[in-house]
């Protein structure tokens, strides 16, 4: 089964009195899908500054968290990669590292001998 990656936003703050955010919580998490299943999450915080005057403002009661998601990625952009890059980086990386459990998996046995 193919290792499969979530993208999640799981927290955010925002100033009550114009709906700006100014943290986004997120995760990404890379699971096997497999029984057991092997996982490996990646997380962090996003610190947002915003103008409320410009055209391109959302109010947080109106973000959708693909909206939210676009930020964190463009965010994680590192030596000239595109957000979708970045993205993908950050997939990669994950779904190694559950691939590095199922390989160890596959080889290593735990219990007693007796």
């Amino acid at each position: 089964m193919a290792i499969t990656t979530t993208w999640s936003v799981t927290d955010m703050t925002h100033v009550d009195a114009d709906g700006g955010v100014i943290k986004a919580y997120w995760s990404c998490t890379a699971n096997s899908g497999t029984d057991p299943a092997y996982t490996a999450v990646e997380g962090g915080k996003l610190i947002c500054t915003y103008d409320a005057s410009a055209s391109g403002f959302i109010k947080y009661a109106d973000l959708k968290e693909s909206d939210v998601l676009g930020w964190i990625y463009d965010s994680l952009k590192e030596d000239g990669e595109t957000a979708a890059q970045a993205k993908k980086r950050v997939e990669d990386n994950r779904k190694a590292r559950v691939q590095g459990q199922i390989d160890r998996a596959a080889t290593q046995a735990g219990g007693v001998p007796w």
